[in-house]
């Protein structure tokens, strides 16, 4: 392997050494070519050579120097080898190598001659190399001569460029004083543009126009042109007043000025729109009070002739209709709205003061409604005098006294002696018929009928015109409103600012509580009017109540009217269940006449009346679930008394009270056909039935007594073990004996006998019911069928005999029904 040694040991040392075939020694002009020579060699061994050539004794940092970074090689020193990885030839060097090759004959035959061959050439050709690398010094040197003489002629340029240079320094200088001079006179251009920004912006947004100057100052508030020219004039002012200012405007003095003109605008016109609707406020509830007048509903007023007047006007029960007061307010709606938002103070005081205004009105209104309503309700002024009407108070006066106790007398008087379950006064069921409870029953609902649209209309209005959102939650802290008899709707803080109440919603609620707070009271006494002149109207204003408060409720279930309605209700239901209990109460202070007979007890046909009357009444009415309760209640107390009545009856038998008036209740319930009664309805049906059959064989008895106790003694004989055929030879059971038996039973007899039972039964039994043929058709079957149990033992214990009744069955129908027709 080549190597190359250089000689380092003692100082450095211009000899090195070629190692190849044989060893050359070289010898440099200075250490300086030597270590030249040997980097090129390096280089070009790195570059080029497949074979590495190894460099003895040769600086690390000499050869380190010459390798290129990011190259891996590795360089070491001594006796270290670089092994290179096998290297495939290319097309280029194979091609050499043949050609090569052809040129030398034994180039194949004899490797070894040909390896040292080229051996040979390559030292030539190394040498020649390295001749080539020495002359090229010469070059260098010239090209060095060359480098100097540019480096002369940069020189002189720099100097020609230094002088032109400071020719320009002064053109620069002129040029930097324009620029800053364009920089100052664009920065003054763009201050110009944003002032008069600036500036435009505050005179178009803070500039009121001086036709909106006058309309807030002069502006008509009464004319339909004055109110819009007034309302388009403050939206422009709030617009004003409430712009967003910029950094820096709140202190400019024209906007504190402009400021304080909008403030001092704003409290002039806020103080002549609060004036101007507070007087339309007055105007209206004195327009209100005199077309009270007019129409005489003052009826109340002492020393009013009440006949007098109802004799000289048709007062109609209608409630006035503010509509015409409604439309002239609402042409202020907006303003209302500009003033909530501008000064909470003075529209809280409006607010306050058409409260106050409206709450008279309409107790004055309500009052005189609710008093034609129950002097329609009485007939007569005369009537209601005899009621104790005074003024429009509703209060009820006159006798205390009811029938707490019921006396059975005649059938014929049973109508009138029927009056306790209907009498929760002084009223008798015989003063009422249908004719006055369908009176009544129109009354309360057309009276429910005006209540209902006044208060919808005013609840309307009132959202609309004091901009209260009924469904919408206000913003901000809640905070209580205190009560409204009171004084004021909502707290205040210091600056006139409103502290808001929980909601927009309930506000209206609380001044509809206000403004309509008489409509309860007086609802609550003309239930008490309806109740006490007859307790039965507890069943109208229940089905009427119900779906009036079924319908606002599904309006609003949280409003002032479903509320009200729904206090009422109670009431109503509270009265429904206190006459269901005060007729229990009397079915159980029921006192029957020892002198005549019982017929139909009073509550039962009163039940039947009640049950009828519902039936009407609640025709799919929302509130059928009361009833039925009701019916349950009534039913059992109604078996249970019956029962009761019957133990205690000495006139008449139990069966027969029993018997009539579970007949009835038992017709009663299958033509109304009660589902929530079918159960009653059967056991009443069973318990006539019982009764009947009980009656019909106690009171007929034993018609043929003596033939009777004669077969008992028979059936005795066979009881006892005698074979019925054998009984004839018994002495007195012969046939002797019962011949004369027979002989005293002709047909004459037993038509007088049958006579006499038919009437005893008819003294029974009451006309009413009209049971008597039924008794009578089953006392027939009876004794038909005791008929036919003696000729059935005659047959079976006298056989052959030839004895037979002195009368046959088709003279018994004879018989009873010739009774029959005769009565």
């Amino acid at each position: 392997m080549p190597e190359i040694r250089a000689l380092w040991e003692a100082e450095e040392n211009p000899e090195f050494d070629l190692h190849f075939e044989k060893i050359y020694k070289w010898v440099a002009s200075s250490t300086a070519e030597k270590n030249a020579f040997i980097s090129c060699i390096w280089k070009l061994n790195q570059r080029y050579l497949r074979k590495k050539i190894d460099f003895v004794n040769v600086s690390s940092q000499l050869l380190e120097e010459s390798v290129p970074s990011g190259e891996n090689q590795s360089v070491t020193g001594g006796d270290e080898e670089v092994v290179d990885e096998y290297q495939e030839l290319n097309a280029r060097e194979e091609q050499d190598i043949e050609i090569m090759m052809e040129g030398c004959e034994y180039a194949i035959s004899n490797a070894e001659a040909f390896a040292e061959k080229l051996s040979r050439e390559l030292q030539v050709l190394d040498g020649a190399n390295i001749q080539s690398i020495m002359a090229s010094e010469k070059q260098v040197n010239i090209l060095m001569k060359l480098l100097d003489e540019a480096l002369k002629e940069v020189d002189q340029i720099e100097l020609k460029l230094s002088s032109y240079e400071e020719m320009l320094q002064s053109v620069k200088e002129q040029m930097d004083q324009i620029s800053e001079s364009n920089h100052l006179i664009h920065l003054s251009n763009t201050n110009n543009v944003k002032l008069l920004s600036e500036i435009e912006f505050l005179v178009n947004h803070m500039d009121l126009a001086k036709g909106h100057i006058k309309a807030l100052q002069e502006g008509d508030l009464a004319s339909s042109r004055g109110i819009e020219a007034c309302t388009n004039a403050a939206d422009a002012l709030l617009q004003c007043m409430n712009v967003a200012l910029r950094p820096g405007h709140d202190m400019l003095l024209a906007v504190k000025q402009q400021q304080q003109r909008f403030s001092d605008l704003r409290e002039l016109f806020a103080r002549r729109l609060a004036s101007h609707l507070n007087n339309v406020f007055v105007q209206q509830f004195t327009q209100a009070l005199l077309q009270l007048y007019n129409r005489s509903y003052f009826l109340s007023v002492p020393g009013h002739d009440q006949s007098s007047t109802l004799a000289q006007h048709s007062v109609e029960l209608t409630l006035p209709n503010h509509h015409p007061f409604h439309r002239d307010l609402l042409r202020y709606a907006k303003l209302m709205e500009w003033l909530k938002s501008t000064d909470y103070g003075k529209y809280e005081g409006l607010t306050k003061n058409y409260m106050d205004y409206l709450s008279r009105l309409y107790e004055r209104e309500i009052k005189d409604f609710f008093e034609v309503a129950k002097i329609k309700m009485t007939g007569t002024t005369k009537e209601s005098k005899k009621f104790g009407l005074h003024g429009s108070s509703g209060k009820l006066t006159g006798s205390t006294s009811s029938l707490n106790k019921l006396s059975v007398q005649s059938s014929g008087n049973r109508r009138s002696q029927s009056s306790s379950l209907l009498d929760m006064g002084n009223m008798s069921a015989s003063d009422l018929d249908v004719a006055d409870r369908t009176k009544f029953d129109k009354i309360f609902e057309q009276v429910l009928s005006e209540l209902e649209p006044l208060c919808l209309a005013e609840q309307d209005f009132i959202s609309k015109f004091f901009k209260l959102q009924q469904h919408q939650s206000m913003p901000g802290t809640m905070a209580e409103a205190e009560d409204l008899d009171g004084g004021t709707l909502s707290r205040q803080h210091n600056c006139g600012t409103p502290l808001p109440v929980s909601s927009e919603k309930d506000m209206i609620r609380q001044m509809m509580i206000k403004i309509f707070r008489c409509i309860e009271p007086e609802l609550n006494n003309l239930i008490a009017l309806g109740d006490k002149i007859d307790s039965f109207n507890s069943l109208y204003m229940l089905v009427k109540m119900s779906h009036h408060v079924w319908t606002a409720q599904n309006v609003d279930p949280a409003s002032f009217l479903s509320t009200t309605l729904g206090n009422v209700l109670v009431t109503v239901k509270r009265n429904f269940d206190k006459c269901i209990s005060n007729q229990i109460r009397q079915m159980e202070e029921v006192k029957i006449s020892k002198k005549s007979k019982v017929g139909i007890l009073p509550f039962v046909a009163e039940f039947e009346e009640f049950a009828g009357l519902a039936e009407s009444i609640f025709k799919n009415a929302e509130r059928r679930g009361d009833l039925d309760k009701a019916y349950t209640k009534l039913i059992r107390g109604v078996f249970v008394n019956v029962e009761k009545v019957a133990n205690e009856s000495q006139k008449t038998p139990r069966d027969v009270v029993m018997m009539e008036n579970f007949h009835h209740i038992f017709a009663t319930l299958s033509r109304l056909k009660i589902s929530c009664l079918e159960a009653e309805k059967k056991e009443a049906k069973q318990k006539y039935t019982d009764h009947l059959q009980s009656y019909v064989i106690y009171s007929l008895g034993q018609p043929l007594e003596k033939l009777n106790h004669f077969f008992e003694g028979v059936e005795a004989r066979v009881a006892q073990g005698i074979r019925e055929e054998e009984v004839s030879y018994q002495l007195a059971f012969n046939k002797q004996e019962l011949r004369k038996v027979i002989k005293e039973y002709p047909g004459k007899e037993v038509k007088k006998g049958l006579d006499n039972l038919y009437k005893k039964v008819d003294k029974h039994l009451c006309e009413e019911e009209n049971l008597l043929q039924v008794v009578w058709h089953s006392m027939q079957d009876e004794f038909i069928r005791q008929y036919k149990h003696f000729e059935g033992l005659i047959a079976r214990c006298y056989p052959g005999s030839g004895v037979t009744m002195e009368f046959t069955i088709q003279d018994i129908l004879d018989y009873c029904s010739s009774i029959a027709q005769s009565h």
